[in-house]
């Protein structure tokens, strides 16, 4: 199956959400190593591992990362977790839908974690509205990149992924929705704020889930 393109640009959301003075990071899908570059320039003490299973995407990381390695995350034991990938802060940028049980991994990270560490997590959003528009046509087709890339496997929305985390064991402390330019997106609200109504559901909080391309979270062990 081919891989998500890498990229050299990192998601500014998703850094903001990095606790600052954190010791050992650990990035699972790092690709080119950009979030590592962007967190280094105001943590440079930090220890910053990066998991990416594509050999180019992880040579190119071995710049900004202090280690890479290729593991498949779901098959790493906790005691792995607590010999060789402990870390404060765990990230997964648009990764957690590309995994076939991310609810076991999380509670699994959970489990090693110490009061403070955290989780963040850039996923997209099955609820946007160009999926819901798609789906009325019957148009699921995918796509190299984006909310219908084929190498996803998950789908969540902004309701399921709160659960997730939830149900892992943490508790979301921040966290907020990515909206970009979209001038096509108005022509669909009030149809999705109808259907709302319809299925006797809250039609202002349904448009507002609609608006989102991906949210980004921090999850924390209290």
């Amino acid at each position: 199956m081919d891989q998500t393109p890498v990229h050299q640009n990192h998601n500014p959301d998703l850094l903001n959400l990095m606790p600052p003075g954190a010791r050992r990071v650990l990035e699972v899908g790092c690709s080119s190593g950009a979030l590592a570059r962007e967190y280094k320039k105001s943590n440079p003490g930090v220890h910053y591992t990066g998991i990416e299973i594509v050999p180019a995407y992880a040579e190119m990381a071995r710049e900004h990362c202090d280690r890479v390695v290729d593991v498949d995350v779901e098959r790493v034991t906790a005691e792995q977790i607590r010999s060789d990938f402990n870390a404060d802060c765990w990230v997964f940028g648009d990764v957690l839908e590309h995994l076939h049980d991310p609810w076991a991994l999380l509670k699994k990270i959970r489990g090693t974690m110490e009061r403070g560490g955290c989780v963040v997590a850039c996923i997209p959003n099955a609820q946007h509205w160009s999926v819901q528009a798609r789906l009325s046509i019957g148009d699921f087709r995918y796509q190299d990149s984006g909310l219908f890339d084929r190498t996803h496997i998950r789908w969540f929305t902004r309701v399921t992924m709160l659960e997730m985390f939830r149900d892992a064991g943490f508790v979301v402390d921040a966290g907020k929705a990515r909206l970009f330019h979209e001038p096509q997106r108005e022509a669909f609200l009030p149809v999705i704020h109808a259907m709302a109504t319809a299925a006797g559901a809250d039609a202002n909080t349904a448009v507002e889930d609609a608006k989102a391309f991906q949210y980004v979270f921090r999850a924390v062990v209290a």
